[in-house]
């Protein structure tokens, strides 16, 4: 509406409107204010407040769970040489171990051929993995070179774990073929026949079919030296090791049924040094989820009351106060969980936190005694374990206390919910108040716009009867 308005009466119509129009919608402007930063504030402190409680019921999950206090660790004094897992049905115990020597996968080679090699005619190479496997054939054609020949092999091996590569000598150019196996133990040697002459330069080791039940192998350590040489580079071996002075042996090195549900992984070899592998339960697991469950609850208290909380800025300046103080549900919350917590478990040995070493301080936190967890532990793991699991449970009590606040349609979603809708009227009483000023501009324009055009108009008819009266006989003007 504003405009060139006031040419009548000279007033500044426009300043005097929007006075008025500041004055009407200030007082509502600013408790509008109030109210949409009031509950933006308590919305984001109960979220704050929601996401520790959440924080704090998963550790209190992680805590009640049987499994945790099932767990068996296996634990080796040297893990260079060896580490060792164990599953929940370990039994607990103590063994002195020894590496004599790892397990060990074939490795061969071939005699040494010129750098530009050919096969010299048709034939097969049958690569054995054992003497008493059956093998694989290789087709090689005539004129096929040292690269056709280990291309062959890798593919028809691949599948078997046994690969192929070429070692060249740069002095002379003469090259071997190399397998390598994966599979580690005795009788796991690669071995290969040639069924023609032309390819008995890859010929590895032999095998004795006399006993065609029971074929033997036997294979040559390679002499690097002479390229006429054929043999293996490293021989498959098991694994020797002993237990408590009994000399054992595996085709692997990762050995699980040597103690039942301890697997073993042989890293390194040392013989006669000894070391042990100690079986029991996973207490370091356990611990770990108390002090996660301590460092929750600390993070609850830790929120709960800086947003509860009046706090002192200064001589001569106003506290600044948490978003919740005074809130009736943390409150209550926070008194059912430390009442929760001193209460006594029906059973005997671990009864209350205290007995694990586990205290309340003077601001409300709860702080660990490692000394005394550690030996409560040692001496009353079942007692522990009964103490925090099952439905009696003191991780099950407490969850059941701050489910309410947290589950689905509880006390904080509700709450959450309120605020949202409090929000969202904050926005409509503004849209609303927006029209409504509007209104009154429009209808306090159209009023002084009237007055104003009234005013001009009593102005011009003074004016006229003015010159009127002037211009009468006998009326003396004066003199400009």
């Amino acid at each position: 509406m504003a405009g060139i308005t006031g040419i009548g009466s000279g007033m500044d119509i426009d300043s005097i409107v929007t006075a008025l129009v500041n004055a009407e919608k200030a007082p509502k402007e600013a408790q509008l204010a109030r109210l949409e930063k009031s509950a933006t504030e308590k919305f984001s402190a109960i979220g704050q407040f929601k996401s520790a409680i959440g924080d704090f019921q998963t550790a209190l999950k992680d805590l009640n769970s049987a499994t945790l206090f099932e767990k068996r660790t296996a634990s080796s004094s040297n893990a260079t040489l060896a580490t060792a897992t164990a599953t929940k049905s370990a039994v607990s115990g103590s063994y002195q171990l020894t590496v004599e020597s790892l397990a060990t996968a074939s490795k061969v080679a071939t005699k040494a051929v010129a750098d530009d090699y050919v096969a010299g005619g048709n034939g097969s190479l049958t690569i054995k993995l054992g003497a008493d496997d059956a093998g694989v054939s290789v087709n090689v054609a005539a004129g096929d070179s040292l690269t056709k020949i280990r291309d062959s092999i890798n593919a028809a091996l691949g599948s078997k774990g046994i690969s192929a590569n070429i070692v060249r000598n740069p002095a002379d150019g003469a090259s071997r073929l190399v397998l390598s196996g994966k599979e580690t133990g005795d009788g796991q040697d690669i071995y290969i026949e040639s069924s023609t002459a032309a390819l008995d330069d890859f010929k590895i080791g032999s095998i004795d079919y006399s006993d065609p039940a029971n074929p033997v192998g036997s294979m040559a350590s390679l002499d690097t030296a002479s390229s006429s040489s054929s043999g293996f580079i490293t021989q498959a071996k098991d694994a020797v090791f002993t237990i408590d002075g009994l000399s054992l042996k595996s085709a692997s090195n990762t050995v699980s049924d040597a103690i039942p549900e301890v697997t073993l992984n042989l890293l390194s070899a040392e013989p006669g040094k000894k070391f042990s592998v100690t079986v029991d339960q996973d207490r370091t697991g356990v611990k770990s989820n108390i002090k996660k469950f301590v460092d929750a609850y600390n993070k609850m208290m830790g929120v709960s009351k800086s947003l509860t909380s009046v706090v002192s800025v200064g001589e001569g300046k106003a506290p600044v106060a948490g978003a919740l103080v005074g809130d009736s549900s943390v409150r209550s919350l926070i008194s059912t969980v430390r009442n929760e917590l001193v209460r006594p478990a029906e059973q005997d040995g671990v009864r209350i936190l205290a007995d694990l070493g586990i205290t309340t301080q003077n601001d409300g936190t709860l702080k660990i005694n490692d000394t005394k967890l550690d030996k409560a532990l040692s001496e009353n793991f079942e007692s522990v374990a009964g103490f925090f699991t099952g439905d009696t449970g003191l991780m099950s009590r407490l969850n059941g206390k701050v489910e309410g606040f947290t589950q689905t349609g509880g006390i904080l979603e509700q709450r959450l919910s309120g605020l949202q809708e409090t929000l969202t009227s904050v926005d409509k009483q503004r849209e609303s108040l927006t029209l409504r000023i509007q209104q009154i501009q429009t209808r306090l324009y159209k009023q002084f716009n009237a007055m104003d055009s009234l005013v001009g108009q009593l102005n011009q008819t003074s004016d006229r009867l003015a010159q009127a009266l002037s211009n009468l006989p006998g009326v003396v003007k004066k003199e400009s």
